[in-house]
């Protein structure tokens, strides 16, 4: 059978809860906790609005500093971040260990959830690193041509995950950090100058001093070929259907392909014009004929 409470009882019970002294007593309990927590609240709030507005100074100094010694803007932007992030991150563990919290455990959980989220994205974190470090060493800058990971094209953009070049015929091309760091990367725009190579094919029945001279000649009518370091014109190969002459110029780098396809069209009319013959690849087919009984 129910327990049952008389009448009685529960008017005495309503008469301790409204008692002056005990409610007086509880509003003052209350009260200290308010005070205990209260205050370490507001201690909390108090360090993270001031960490953050500490972290927002740091990072316009830093960008200011590093724009007075005309850093890469990229690189500035990109430090200036990491900055604010890891300052901010330092003050949100001191506001949570305000608040009796322990951060040890809590920096213990943020590791393992780092762990797995970076076993999870090993291959961004790559791209991530690779990105960082060509930041840190650039082997190569903004308008850059370089050839890397099999392409060839002017660099339009340097991300933290991926490079964008684009191409002479206007393509875009979005290359991975990691894959683009892991390969040899060719850099066209460094130097001042470059070398054209050039490989003249004539006959074997061909006057090779004359040959000789209608080269010199070209070059020296060429104006965008630099006198120093001086140029080259020797004999390379004797090929199976031609003798192979070596033409080396020197130009600045932007004059590269300009002259390279000049000189192409220029000496085949010269040559045409001293009646110096380009062979064609030849084939000598000897039949035999058998008298079969």
């Amino acid at each position: 059978m129910a327990e049952t409470i008389e009448a009685p009882a529960i008017v005495e019970q309503a008469k301790e809860l409204l008692d002056p002294a005990k409610g007086g007593e509880l509003l003052e309990k209350g009260m200290d906790l308010l005070m205990q927590y209260g205050m370490k609240a507001l201690a909390a709030i108090a360090i993270f609005i001031i960490g953050r507005m500490v972290a927002k100074w740091v990072q316009r100094l830093i960008t200011r500093m590093m724009k007075k010694t005309d850093v890469d803007p990229m690189i500035i932007g990109f430090t200036s971040s990491i900055a604010y992030i890891a300052m901010l991150a330092f003050v949100v563990v001191a506001a949570l260990g305000q608040l009796g919290i322990q951060t040890t455990s809590f920096i213990a959980i943020l590791g393992a959830a780092g762990l797995a989220v970076g076993l999870a994205l090993q291959g961004s974190l790559a791209n991530f690193a690779a990105g960082f470090l060509m930041i840190i060493f650039r082997p190569f800058k903004l308008g850059d041509v370089i050839e890397a990971a099999g392409v060839t094209g002017k660099v339009d953009a340097i991300h933290i995950f991926t490079t964008t070049l684009k191409t002479p015929d206007n393509k875009t091309i979005i290359i991975p950090n990691g894959k683009l760091s892991s390969d040899n990367i060719i850099n066209y725009s460094t130097q001042e100058t470059r070398r054209v190579d050039l490989t003249v094919g004539v006959s074997y029945d061909a006057d090779l001093k004359e040959v000789r001279r209608v080269l010199e000649d070209i070059i020296s009518k060429e104006e965008r070929v630099l006198k120093d370091p001086e140029h080259l014109v020797a004999v390379g190969e004797l090929a199976d259907n031609s003798v192979n002459f070596v033409v080396r110029l020197w130009v600045n780098s932007g004059d590269y392909w300009g002259v390279t396809f000049d000189m192409n069209e220029t000496i085949k009319t010269r040559m045409d014009e001293a009646g110096i013959g380009i062979p064609y690849p030849q084939r000598d087919i000897h039949l035999y004929q058998h008298n079969v009984e």
